[in-house]
């Protein structure tokens, strides 16, 4: 096979749980055990103060808003989600946690209208209640059609990869990782015989190997290999040395396209050997609205990534990334001001590449080497 372009879609972190699910036709038990609130309705008053009425109980297509009409106009080839939340009725706290996110299974049209190929659950919210809680999540979702990466009843499922089969012959072929330095236990790591999430314990070049054998023993001509992988801190655009590093030694390695995320606003843009790495893609759908305190990263905005690659090589050809404000738990299209803010933050935190921001208020990058491959 030669020739031809697949696209992705890729987005960060789609948090239906908490004060979403309590706007939806089937909310769950409200109840939380965080230090400040102990209703998730709380999060959606938040919300109704800062942006206004949320008109409860909303159709399942509302948190995504202006997303579904975007998809459609996009058409890309496979879409990718990193799905952080419990999909569970179960009130099994996982202790020692100050955060808890589940979504009642009743309101999993809220996931289904989007039409996710891939839902990646390596995340340090997908055990919130427990084992039993994932396995709860795993059901739902298998029995609904959806496909889920980086977690499994058991190691092997939760580190095989979604192999995703594409127009053009080949095959997107989806890991998924969740990272201690973003939060996620040891302790939640599938074993033989435990159910749990493929987990990243540290950042290192033996770390990174192990993840490129699993790429080389799957990987095939033809085929465009994705890591995403949750990790790092929630706030701030420091990328640490480890991380940069871990990224370009999958890159060596065969991987195609590094899709991070845990950060709750994006972060640094890269292009190493003419792949992409996205060090954080942000929130995508959450109920952070009203939440002071970090007010200077913007987290009100969100991209949608969509990413072009050459079929043949894997190599970037195109990235459109496209900002939307989140508003009374539902994403609409970013003011012309707002799309300049986030091009000048990512211009000044991604150096080495040229996003141009388009008329129309998209983030575009095309590398001068486009489709030239390795």
């Amino acid at each position: 096979m030669t020739g031809g372009t697949v696209t992705l879609f890729l987005c960060g972190d789609v948090m239906l749980g908490r004060g979403v699910d309590q706007i939806l036709a089937r909310p769950g038990d409200p109840a939380l055990r965080e230090d400040y609130v102990t209703d998730a309705r709380s999060y959606v008053r938040m919300a109704e103060s800062a942006g206004g009425p949320i008109p409860a109980p909303v159709d399942p297509s509302w948190p995504w808003g202006d997303a579904l009409r975007l998809l459609e106009a996009s058409a890309p080839d496979v879409r990718i989600v990193n799905l952080e939340t419990a999909v569970t009725s179960s009130d099994a706290f996982a202790p020692g946690k100050a955060v808890h996110y589940r979504m009642h299974p009743a309101n999993l049209p809220a996931l289904t209208v989007a039409r996710p190929d891939v839902c990646v659950l390596a995340n340090n919210h997908v055990l919130d209640f427990g084992r039993a809680g994932l396995t709860e999540t795993l059901d739902t979702l298998h029995r609904a059609g959806l496909r889920t990466a980086g977690a499994g009843r058991n190691a092997a499922e939760a580190y095989e990869p979604v192999a995703v089969p594409v127009r053009t012959g080949g095959r997107v072929l989806v890991f998924a990782l969740g990272a201690t330095s973003s939060g996620v236990p040891s302790g939640w790591a599938a074993t033989a015989d435990l159910p749990g999430v493929a987990h990243l314990p540290e950042l290192s070049p033996g770390t990174a190997a192990a993840v490129v054998r699993d790429v080389q023993r799957v990987k095939r001509a033809g085929d465009i290999a994705v890591v995403s992988v949750h990790w790092g801190s929630n706030w701030g655009y420091l990328v640490p040395r480890d991380q940069r590093h871990f990224a370009h030694a999958l890159v060596d390695g065969g991987v195609d396209v590094v899709h991070g995320h845990s950060s709750h606003h994006p972060r640094r843009v890269e292009v190493y050997r003419d792949r992409l790495i996205l060090h954080g893609c942000g929130d995508f759908i959450d109920d952070y609205e009203g939440i002071g305190g970090y007010e200077e990263y913007r987290d009100d905005l969100r991209l949608a990534h969509l990413v072009t690659l050459a079929a043949d090589t894997g190599a970037l050809t195109r990235l459109r990334m496209v900002p939307l404000r989140a508003r009374r738990m539902r994403l609409g299209p970013a003011p012309s001001e707002d799309a300049a803010w986030l091009h000048a933050t990512l211009d000044r935190v991604s150096p080495g590449v040229r996003l141009t921001l388009e008329p129309d208020g998209e983030l575009t990058l095309v590398p001068p080497t486009a489709g030239a491959g390795r």
